[in-house]
């Protein structure tokens, strides 16, 4: 079955309402592809340089293929390129940790990893999903992110358990972009809506193995795990940090300057 056709069968049970949870999926992937696409150039090594583009490729493959089916349920004439290019910052609905600068080497691998672990047990649950394109992607989605939270684990162990100032800094980065990690796992009505048709897991379902994935990989780098704060960025609802609207321009500036344009 191709990832981008869905079956006629499918017609009773996916339609234009899911797409707003379709394009959480694909914002998250898309947003963090561009931050790490940025990175190239400035790894440590050029392997590490070619790993993270590579990540950065399989993150923007997974937002094609949602984006496609999005647009095809839509039905408004909206293909990938237009919900990528010609959406503005509040029709954005990725989580904000996605946005964060790059920081240090600790910081981007760190970020990342947050992330890919928490697409782990998001992809294990849409392999069940009534949406039967959807569950396509996230099975062919789920080998790639093994290989990227095998990766990203690794750097953070690497940089933990490493000398005392990468270290430092890998603590750092830890206390810094734990307490935006809340966000991946708080229920909407969106989400609610979703589970409901069966067309994806609730966030709060994916928490605790999130949690003791993460756990396991910070007390293997021989890092604290900050306490729990009672905080919620809010980018899943379109309002984001003060650097986003940065990261969509430098996205969309090529789009937009030269629209309609094929290659």
């Amino acid at each position: 079955m191709s990832v981008s056709d869905p079956p006629p069968a499918q017609a009773s049970a996916v339609c234009a309402t899911h797409v707003p949870t379709l394009l959480r999926y694909a914002d998250g992937s898309l947003v963090l592809s561009q931050r790490l696409a940025a990175c190239c150039g400035h790894g440590p090594a050029l392997e590490e340089d070619i790993a993270l583009a590579n990540i950065a490729l399989d993150l923007l493959g997974q937002a094609r293929l949602l984006f496609a089916h999005a647009g095809a349920l839509e039905d408004q004439g909206r293909d990938e390129d237009a919900l990528a290019f010609w959406r503005v910052e509040s029709e954005f609905h990725n989580p904000v940790l996605c946005e964060l600068p790059n920081g240090d080497f600790a910081q981007t691998c760190l970020r990342a990893f947050f992330y890919v672990a928490w697409q782990a047990e998001l992809w294990a649950g849409l392999t069940h999903s009534v949406d039967r394109t959807l569950a396509a992607v996230a099975q062919k989605s789920a080998k790639e992110t093994r290989y990227h939270c095998e990766h990203l684990a690794a750097w953070v162990v690497r940089l933990g358990d490493g000398t005392p100032e990468s270290q430092r800094r890998q603590q750092r980065a830890l206390d810094y972009l734990y307490p935006y990690a809340n966000e991946l796992f708080c229920d909407d009505d969106t989400d609610r809506a979703a589970a409901a048709a069966q067309l994806g897991p609730l966030p709060s379902t994916l928490e605790a193995a999130w949690r003791a994935r993460i756990a396991r990989v910070i007390g293997e780098a021989t890092l604290a795990l900050p306490a729990p704060v009672p905080f919620y960025s809010t980018g899943r609802q379109g309002r984001h940090s003060e650097c986003f609207s940065y990261v969509l321009a430098e996205m969309q500036a090529l789009a937009r300057a030269h629209p309609g344009a094929t290659w």
